[in-house]
């Protein structure tokens, strides 16, 4: 059982050149141009007169797809591409606030700000509604609340998923909306430039 599994992930690969075991395939040139169904030495033939390889690139098709293509560039942009990936998924890091919902107007806005700032610092915030006591029979109480919030931060975030009970509490998970968080990171630059503006002329007054 575990061999073939390793055989699953090895023939991830594809295959190149003289490895593959096919009498002909659908050849695609180096610049994207369709060549057409070429005999296998024929197309291995045309791909070492460019210097490149001759690359499988759609094995299920009947016949299988081949690329001829520089083979060693692509697998390093591959590569690159999954470190990039990868990259990215570590630095989206989930924050988390935790919210009452008798919640105070005045702590309301307080936590709200620090939730707009960290989706703008492109995190996601889990958003934990905390019920105590009868307030447990009151369930419409942290939707309500959820719903302002979701409404509140509409020019910064996207709702991930959407408010759902989990034992005494409720949460909901907010994305950073990038477009709109860019749009919104501008419009505080042209702000705090505009107020250092009137203070220079001021001065020069």
């Amino acid at each position: 059982m575990g061999t073939a599994n390793k055989g699953v992930s090895i023939s991830v690969e594809p295959l190149i050149n003289d490895r593959i075991r096919v009498p002909e395939v659908r050849l695609v040139g180096p610049n994207g141009e369709q060549i057409g169904v070429t005999r296998i030495e024929e197309a291995i033939r045309l791909a070492q007169e460019n210097d490149l390889d001759l690359v499988e690139v759609a094995p299920e098709a009947k016949p299988p797809v081949a690329k001829i293509m520089d083979y060693g560039k692509f697998k390093y942009q591959e590569a690159l591409k999954a470190r990039e990936n990868k990259r990215s998924q570590v630095n989206a890091v989930v924050k988390e606030m935790k919210l009452r919902p008798s919640i105070e107007n005045h702590d309301y806005e307080t936590k709200k700000n620090h939730i707009e700032r960290f989706l703008l610092g492109g995190d996601k915030v889990k958003v934990t509604i905390m019920f105590r006591g009868r307030e447990q029979s009151r369930p419409e109480m942290g939707y309500r609340l959820l719903a302002r919030l979701a409404e509140d931060l509409v020019n910064v975030c996207v709702v991930e998923f959407a408010p759902k009970q989990d034992g005494r509490n409720m949460v909901m998970v907010l994305a950073p909306n990038r477009k709109k968080s860019d749009a919104v990171k501008a419009k505080q630059v042209a702000k705090e430039k505009a107020k250092d503006t009137e203070k220079l002329e001021q001065k020069d007054k």
